[in-house]
């Protein structure tokens, strides 16, 4: 079984001006690999072996609450789990995470860059304690952004503060803890608390690097991701599997450990 946990869709007539849209806003470094679309994205995964993708919604905009979240929640299948979204800059947080809740979701996609806030800056630490409390997974962008310019608004150092901050609660940097971030990500991040996903990494992080960080970490807590459309999840797939890693691992990290936080089977 493989779970990608980091997948963006749209809806069917969103996508095409989404796609141009943040196709630009990266002067075009990353060509799609899909349309955008729930339909795109299904058609890869049953062409690359994906049984199950996570979507990470990104809520920019306050007035995007509810559309987004009812949409995000009509897809739900037996092949996409949904995540939701809100947006944190804004006193209503605390009534728009319960408005999350009630949708069914597991989880919740924040973004620091795009949503323009300091990942542990004290009052999103308010946010991210209520939403953990009630049992929703957080999972956060890491690390650069090839649409903003540096200094980036996360860091691990920045996610190593925020655990020492939080009383449980399952939390996920994407990107292998922070994009191109990786020494430090080996240095404060390995061994804590957090889960870390593969979005677009197999193609920038070196083996070592990799292997290093896994040997540290562990890989009951590390999660296959793509970032699909804006990665090859095949080819990252194929990344993993030449890995010289136990195949106990790779069931950790593809599926085992997705499946234990989603409470799936």
């Amino acid at each position: 079984m493989v779970i990608d946990f980091h997948t963006h869709v749209f809806p069917d007539a969103l996508a095409p001006k989404a796609k141009k849209a943040l196709t630009e806003s990266i002067n075009n470094l990353y060509k799609p690999v899909t349309d955008l679309t729930v339909g795109g994205l299904v058609e890869r995964m049953d062409e690359w072996g994906i049984d199950i993708s996570v979507t990470q919604p990104v809520v920019t905009k306050p007035s995007q609450l509810k559309t987004t979240n009812e949409w995000a929640a009509s897809t739900a299948s037996d092949r996409i789990i949904p995540f939701g979204g809100i947006y944190p800059n804004t006193d209503d947080w605390k009534r728009d995470i319960d408005f999350v809740l009630s949708l069914g979701f597991k989880g919740l996609k924040l973004h620091p860059e795009y949503q323009g806030f300091v990942v542990d800056a004290p009052e999103q630490l308010r946010l991210y304690d209520y939403a953990l409390s009630r049992g929703l997974i957080l999972l956060f962008h890491a690390g650069a952004d090839p649409a903003f310019k540096p200094p980036f608004r996360s860091s691990p150092r920045q996610f190593a503060h925020i655990l020492d901050e939080m009383r449980g609660g399952v939390i996920v940097a994407a990107h292998f803890g922070g994009h191109a971030q990786w020494d430090e990500v080996l240095e404060v991040l390995a061994g804590r608390d957090i889960y870390l996903d593969t979005s677009m990494g197999f193609e920038y992080f070196t083996q070592k690097q990799f292997l290093d960080i896994l040997n540290a970490h562990g890989s009951k807590r590390i999660l296959f991701a793509s970032d699909s459309p804006w990665s090859n999840t095949g080819r990252e797939l194929e990344h993993l599997r030449a890995m010289p890693i136990t195949e106990a691992q790779k069931e950790d990290i593809l599926s085992r450990n997705a499946c234990r936080i989603l409470g799936l089977r």
